[in-house]
């Protein structure tokens, strides 16, 4: 999804976004440097097969997945990181590793780390590696319908720290 189709929907959906056009840049490190977004609400789009079935998991920048704990949350024994080269005809358009976070527009779920659903923004790829756009995480959820997930990524204050969280609470 070229990021002109991408405003398009935004602007369909009527919702307020900042376009912030940027040297290329394919690191998260880079990327804040390059935008000067903050690190807590700058998003990664990760493809991942859960069971079989292509999703999307959707974490800061500097999060990782913990495999074993995002099985537990989601209830299945089997997620694999897919190979770029599987998915790439998947996202038309988009550059690898520049994947926007809407799984809908690609017939695939979304999973967000909470981390990040808490910020009150999310900045994320327009499908190309020097330009992001920023909406807010309102605007989001309601446009992505995200299903939100407690446990199963590592933040950079954890990783520093070697604190894990808890699994979700089921209630």
């Amino acid at each position: 999804m070229p990021a002109s189709c991408l405003k398009k929907m935004l602007r369909s959906h009527l919702i307020d976004y900042t376009s912030i056009q940027h040297e290329p840049a394919y690191t998260a490190k880079s990327l804040l440097a390059a935008t000067g977004v903050d690190a807590d609400i700058l998003a990664k789009t990760v493809v991942l097969h859960v069971d079989g079935v292509s999703a999307l998991a959707v974490m800061t920048a500097s999060a990782k997945i913990r495999w074993d704990r995002l099985c537990r949350v989601m209830g299945t024994d089997f997620i694999e990181l897919a190979d770029e080269s599987e998915f790439a005809e998947q996202f038309p358009g988009c550059e690898l590793g520049a994947i926007p976070p809407f799984g809908s527009l690609f017939g695939m779920t979304v999973y967000l780390d909470q981390s990040l659903a808490a910020q009150s923004e999310i900045a994320f790829s327009a499908g190309t590696h020097d330009e992001i756009i920023k909406i807010s995480m309102q605007d989001y959820k309601r446009l992505a319908k995200p299903i939100v997930l407690e446990a199963g990524f590592i933040r950079s204050a954890e990783q520093a720290s070697g604190e894990v969280p808890p699994l979700a609470q089921t209630g």
